[in-house]
């Protein structure tokens, strides 16, 4: 790497350094649960290194640890990748105690060929299949989270954090300005942080659970905005732990509050003209604005065991609780799975409401745009449009984990765009965990089946 390298930094992390000596780089990639895995190096050590080395058994771990069978033929030698800089995402750290930068890192094989199974790689791919075809596609994320009071024993309930009031935060209090002031601390240090970091935040809003935010980013690139809310998440958290409460994105963490959601907007442009391929020239929707609606209701029950990967994610899934139970499309209808929001044809998009905030940035967002790659591809027309409360009747996707990994297991059509060993290692790293589940004894079973079966 060039000595000057700090000079062809992003603009926002040159602004960080200004006048000030960087201490370190933090050399990072995103693991399969979305986790930053990776090494910390001394700043002048990093200007003399143009990739690091970690072992490819980094995606092969479960979220507890332990590890799936999934190193193929040769077996768990724990062999080591090729880790390089994209020094675009080069940012700020800004809650270190010194002059930090973080980098996020693609993973290569020995071979130069990017690691399959690299959640990064994965958004690539499908990305790369879209622009093959001649479409640009564009996403815009949200991003729902908790802040709850500090939580130290698994065997608590989790409860809200205490807002500037002193008072525990309250629910249903949706779009309020005041429940948003109760968390003015937290929130202008996400704000500061953001700008640390070069990130721009659409807005911020109060949700209906108990101390339950959304924020907004705006519209672009689907690995640019992937790696984002790989970075939010991050700041988010530290953010939190200033102000002694803690920022969670499991998708269910209170019994009786509503879930968090990563619900992804998605439009795609024509590469050549640069118009979105959902509208006419006399605005009106177009085929491929159908056919993609078609994908998300064909597909997206296969995939749903990547945007919603964990056992707690199917708990969001509840009737009357702001998250969908069913592949039904509407326009600017909150209750269905697929939305179609209010725009002007130049911005008309197609919203997936069924991805969990716990899901991998990269990977939800990937699975998201190939089951609407599939849908342009094989050009099927969509159910009609519903009318009225989508959750009245019966749900029509998997409730249950295993479920889920059922459908994704045999979705051959899905692998082929995702990539048929990014499949097969997912595929065996979450049946690992779910089965370390299983062997878990709930407070529920103890409680109603100990005395009475």
């Amino acid at each position: 790497m060039a000595d000057d390298w700090t000079e062809a930094l992003p603009e926002a992390a040159r602004a960080y350094l200004e006048g000030r000596r960087l201490d370190e780089v933090e050399c990072i990639i995103p693991d399969l649960p979305g986790i930053a895995r990776g090494k910390a190096v001394p700043a002048s050590k990093f200007a003399r290194q143009d990739y690091f080395h970690l072992p490819d058994s980094i995606f092969y771990q479960t979220i507890t640890g332990e590890w799936g069978e999934a190193a193929g033929e040769d077996g768990f030698i724990e062999k080591d990748m090729i880790l390089r800089p994209d020094m675009e995402t080069a940012t700020a750290a800004p809650w270190t105690g010194d002059w930090t930068l973080q980098v996020i890192h693609d993973a290569f094989d020995r071979n130069d060929e990017p690691v399959p199974y690299s959640p990064r790689n994965v958004l690539k791919r499908v990305v790369q299949l879209y622009r093959d075809k001649g479409w640009e596609p564009v996403v815009a994320p949200e991003m729902e989270f908790f802040l709850v009071a500090r939580n130290i024993d698994p065997a608590k309930e989790i409860q809200p954090m205490m807002g500037r009031s002193g008072r525990p935060a309250a629910a249903r209090q949706a779009y309020s300005m005041t429940a948003v002031d109760e968390f003015g601390p937290v929130i202008d240090d996400i704000y500061d942080f953001a700008e640390a970091q070069g990130f721009e935040i659409d807005g911020i809003t109060q949700e209906g659970g108990a101390g339950q935010l959304e924020i907004n980013l705006q519209h672009g690139d689907p690995v640019r905005l992937a790696d984002e809310v790989f970075y939010f998440k991050r700041l988010i958290r530290e953010a939190a732990m200033r102000h002694e409460c803690y920022a969670t994105f499991m998708a269910k963490p209170i019994a009786d509050e509503p879930g968090s959601a990563m619900h992804i907007h998605h439009s795609v442009l024509d590469v050549k003209t640069g118009e979105n391929i959902f509208a006419n020239a006399d605005g009106e929707e177009t085929a491929p604005f159908k056919h993609f609606i078609a994908g998300l209701q064909n597909h997206m029950p296969s995939a749903l065991a990547v945007i919603a990967p964990y056992v707690n994610s199917y708990r969001r899934y509840v009737k009357d609780h702001a998250a969908p139970i069913n592949l039904e499309w509407g326009r600017d209808n909150r209750t269905t799975g697929i939305r179609v929001p209010l725009s002007g044809p130049k911005s008309r998009r197609v919203e997936n409401r069924l991805a969990g905030m716990d899901c991998n940035p990269y990977l939800g967002i990937a699975a998201s745009l190939a089951c609407g790659y599939l849908g342009l591809t094989q050009q099927k027309d969509p159910l009609a449009e519903f009318k009225g409360d989508a959750y009245v009747g019966e749900g029509d996707i998997p409730q249950v984990l295993g479920e889920a990994l059922d459908l994704f297991e045999g979705a051959t059509e899905l692998h082929e765009v995702l990539g048929p060993d990014f499949a097969r290692v997912y595929s065996i790293v979450k049946r690992a965990e779910y089965e370390e589940f299983l062997q878990v004894i709930s407070p529920w079973e103890r409680e109603h089946l100990l005395m009475n079966v």
